[in-house]
């Protein structure tokens, strides 16, 4: 997969406006009720990323997690990252 372009890579930032970009990865940050919510949506993002072969960065202090995408094998953004940031907001 090619890495995107900075101008692809601004177009989908526009279509996933939630995410923020810093250098070469995106990440976006959620906030639950309770811890408890907090590693039910790790869980899920864990399914995906094992059915995508995509697997983010994941953090998770208490009731937030922070998840960052990049793709390690091209060294930045591919359209890869943004397809799961797409799937992740889905199940928001």
């Amino acid at each position: 997969m090619a890495l995107l372009s900075e101008e692809q890579v601004n177009e989908m930032l526009q279509k996933a406006p939630q995410w923020t970009r810093t250098g070469k990865e995106i990440t976006r940050i959620f906030q639950f009720k309770n811890f408890r919510e907090a590693l039910a949506f790790v869980v899920h993002v864990g399914l995906l990323a094992e059915r995508l072969n995509h697997h983010p960065h994941i953090a998770i202090d208490y009731k937030k997690v922070v998840l960052t995408l990049t793709t390690h094998s091209e060294g930045g953004l591919t359209e890869k990252d943004f397809e799961m940031a797409r799937q992740i907001d889905a199940i928001t």
